[in-house]
């Protein structure tokens, strides 16, 4: 056999060359468009955001403390930031992913809320903007935004009283594709998915009315939208299955819970009534965690709402 290229081959080198060459050509653009992306999406992460804010009250009696033990339990506190505090990686995408470790928040070594004064709290807490001004990234100030001053000051006076364990600051692995789509705003940070104008809840009565619901409700903003429709949540790792729709539209999760003790029952367990499992994404510890009132509370409030077709975050 000849070992050089026959006439066919020989005809045929320039196309391939032409086409390996256009291929490495786009290679070089996507990747330099991806560098370029990162850099915008980094300069965003630092700039600073100007928030006058007002302390709330930070209260010390037993019924307080308990009132925010229960809130940094059953509103997603513990899920990222640990029982104790220390922070714990709650996003570990897989071959160079997001990877998202929370920071240590409770008074020991490491802790990055050491020199938070109670204006601090309520910036960082409610409004997702660091003491420098700079935002935070993954942090569901949505979530906690409408808190009362009440329930604000609980969950401080709670977490400011944890015992002090050794920690960290928060640990970030962001791909070039997250910070890119951050920068062209498809992915959000913390201070920007929130009304900063919007007051707090004024003062609460728990007795399962609509109004009760949907101060429960809040805690769901961040993965299901403000709609509550759900769909694919942005900036989470790929193989998160898009949050469920917890309106009456289109594709509702709602209708599988004829009553208020099935919902209450999946909140427990992660379990469906037909016995099918819920996505482990779905934060059960702190679902568990809500009490019954809050748990009835919500689903009245949820099986209420307008429908709104699934995904319309």
């Amino acid at each position: 056999m000849s070992a050089f290229p026959s006439m066919e081959q020989q005809d045929m080198n320039p196309w391939i060359k032409r086409s390996l060459l256009s291929v490495v050509g786009l290679a070089a653009l996507g990747a330099a468009g991806l560098a370029l992306g990162a850099y915008l999406g980094d300069r965003k992460a630092a700039r600073r955001i100007e928030l006058p804010v007002a302390a709330v009250a930070i209260p010390g009696d037993a019924a307080a403390l308990e009132r925010g033990r229960y809130l940094f339990a059953s509103r997603g506190c513990a899920d990222c930031h640990g029982a104790s505090g220390v922070g714990k990686a709650f996003i570990d995408g897989a071959d160079g992913g997001l990877y998202a470790k929370a920071p240590n928040i409770s008074p020991g070594p490491g802790s990055v809320v050491a020199g938070y004064r109670n204006e601090d709290w309520v910036r960082t807490v409610r409004h997702g903007v660091k003491p420098d001004g700079r935002p935070l990234f993954i942090m569901p100030s949505e979530d906690y935004n409408r808190l009362t001053d009440a329930d604000l000051g609980a969950l401080v006076a709670y977490v400011k009283q944890l015992p002090p364990a050794a920690g960290e600051a928060a640990q970030w692995r962001v791909p070039a594709l997250v910070k890119t789509l951050y920068a062209a705003g498809v992915v959000k940070d913390a201070a920007e998915k929130i009304d900063h104008r919007l007051p707090p809840t004024p003062p609460l009565v728990e007795d399962g009315s609509a109004a009760h619901g949907a101060y429960v409700a809040n805690g769901c903003i961040g993965c299901h939208g403000a709609q509550l429709s759900g769909g694919k949540i942005p900036g989470a790792p790929p193989d998160w299955p898009a949050a469920a729709n917890l309106t009456s539209g289109s594709g509702s999760a709602l209708a599988r819970y004829a009553s208020a003790p099935q919902f209450i029952a999946m909140l427990r367990s992660g379990k469906r009534p037909d016995g099918s499992s819920v996505s482990p994404v779905m934060p059960f510890a702190s679902l568990a965690a809500l009490s019954d009132a809050d748990a009835t509370a919500l689903y009245g409030y949820l099986r209420g709402l307008a429908p709104v077709a699934a995904g319309n975050r």
